[in-house]
């Protein structure tokens, strides 16, 4: 029975029902199983042909001990039905014989953060039950563009919580703010920030340790987060690994048992962390290729053992993975470091303080073992979103282009056989203006987002408009505050 630890200390484990709704430990750390569950190539080859919501509970299963398999499958069958407009929730897509997309858009943000959003509600409404907890939940949430939509609308109307967005008011697609803005629901508030996002993370785990918020002032609430920081928003992304890898071996595309190669454009590390925790848990995998845009504060720690964000940041096509702080780096070290919680709580201390640090030689040998990384540019990025389309009319958005440039790259680089899966994490139709413009269309010629749109349902045939981004320039704008990092507290309070 994995109970769950912090990162940061050697305080006493705690269920996986307490972790999901504390977020994050009283010492500022993250909480990760004791142990990871582990699956034989027996049992994985006997899901072959289990759907999407059974072989997620089955998963979540092996970290979520003190929920039932029915408990988890009631939770597993709500979350993952009609409100994804695919019916395999989650479908692998092939490029070419060696390289596969696994769609992760098809839930109602047309973001790959539905996947872990839609069913964290019902996790954490079952985990106030079983903690016999009379406390309503505050959600923070700091949002680079795609979780705040997700969570949001996970959790809009639901009586035992309030949730409140902050994210950088000029550091998202005009899709994803439009679709921020515009949220309806009693008891949600969304919030543009002047800042980066990384300003936003920082303001919301500043409240998170800010004495002022102590349960004298939140009264019946108690603060949590619907961030990847939270492990109830990580673990459901590692079903979908193993259910892409048994599609695969379905289609005939690899053998059982074959290895295969996960490539994830990431910017805080959860999606690709949920990956090497499939990995350990038995899915057959050789690379973890990790995907950096023009900001590659991963990709330069991986090759040096370096973590600096004394560096310059950039606002790129691909705004989701803007990012220099990635929180869920250090749910990693603390695993590779055989949890060595006082080496990750100095390193984390070294960050603060001076905005870097530098990992052992044997700490960064054994993610070097693990991982491969690179990184591309805006320029590479639209390369090869044109490359995809005029040869296979496959179109994909910024992020999952980043990831699809650095594949290229390391193939060159490496010659490496392996069929590989890359992570598509969003829609093209969040970024349209980025989309055209990669495949030549100007478009400024435009007046809209939704004539953007359109042309572009127009250039992918296959590809319709998901209904609820086609509707969205109809929605009223119901949320126009605008604050500094320094407000974020008093924002708080107010709500």
């Amino acid at each position: 029975m994995p109970l769950y630890v912090s990162t940061r200390s050697n305080a006493p484990a705690i269920s996986s029902a307490e972790a999901i709704l504390k977020g994050i430990a009283p010492d500022g750390g993250l909480y990760v199983p004791g142990t990871i569950p582990e699956i034989s190539p027996e049992e994985l080859k006997s899901w072959l042909n289990l759907d999407y919501p059974t072989t997620s509970a089955n998963i979540l299963a092996k970290f979520l001990t003190d929920y039932t398999l029915g408990e988890l499958s009631e939770c597993t069958a709500k979350a993952y039905s009609d409100n994804f407009s695919h019916p395999d929730i989650c479908p692998v897509v092939m490029l070419n014989r060696n390289t596969f997309f696994l769609e992760l858009w098809h839930g109602p943000t047309a973001a790959f953060k539905d996947m872990a959003l839609q069913i964290l509600p019902y996790l954490t409404e079952l985990a106030l039950r079983k903690c016999n907890s009379d406390k309503k939940l505050y959600y923070l949430v700091a949002t680079s563009g795609d979780t705040g939509k997700a969570a949001l609308e996970g959790f809009k109307d639901k009586d035992f919580c309030k949730i409140i967005v902050f994210f950088p008011e000029d550091g998202v697609s005009k899709v994803q703010k439009l679709q921020m803005v515009t949220q309806e629901g009693k008891n949600v508030k969304v919030v543009g920030v002047k800042g980066n996002f990384d300003d936003c993370q920082n303001g919301v785990k500043k409240i998170f340790s800010d004495s002022d918020f102590n349960p004298e002032t939140l009264g019946s609430y108690e603060l949590t987060s619907a961030n990847s920081i939270n492990w109830g928003r990580l673990v459901p992304q590692i079903p979908y690994y193993f259910k892409a890898y048994l599609d695969l071996v379905k289609q005939s595309a690899i053998e059982f048992g074959e290895k295969i190669n996960i490539v994830v454009p990431t910017g805080n590390f959860g999606n690709i962390l949920a990956a090497w925790y499939a990995k350990q848990m038995g899915l057959p995998v050789s690379r973890l290729i990790i995907a950096s845009n023009d900001n590659r504060i991963l990709t330069d720690f991986i090759e040096t053992g370096e973590y600096d964000i004394r560096r310059e940041f950039h606002l790129t096509p691909s705004p989701s993975m803007d990012i220099l702080i990635s929180s869920n780096l250090e749910r990693l070290l603390f695993e590779v470091s055989g949890h060595n919680w006082k080496m990750v709580g100095e390193l984390m201390s070294q960050l603060r303080g001076d905005k870097h640090y530098m990992v052992s030689e044997e700490i960064l040998q054994k993610i070097q073992y693990e991982f491969s990384a690179g990184y591309a540019n805006g320029s590479e990025c639209s390369d090869i979103t044109f490359k995809c389309y005029d040869s296979s009319v496959y179109t994909i958005d910024p992020h999952t282009a980043v990831g699809a440039s650095v594949l290229e790259k390391y193939k060159k680089k490496t010659n490496d056989p392996s069929k590989t899966i890359i992570a598509s994490t969003a829609s093209p139709y969040k970024f349209p203006a980025a989309v055209l413009d990669s495949l030549g269309i100007n478009p400024g010629f435009y007046d809209s987002e939704m004539d953007m749109m359109a042309d572009l349902e127009t250039c992918s045939e296959k590809m319709p408009i998901p209904n609820f981004l086609a509707s969205l320039d109809e929605k009223p704008v119901l949320h126009t505050t605008v604050c500094s990092l320094e407000e974020m507290p008093e924002i708080v309070k107010s709500f």
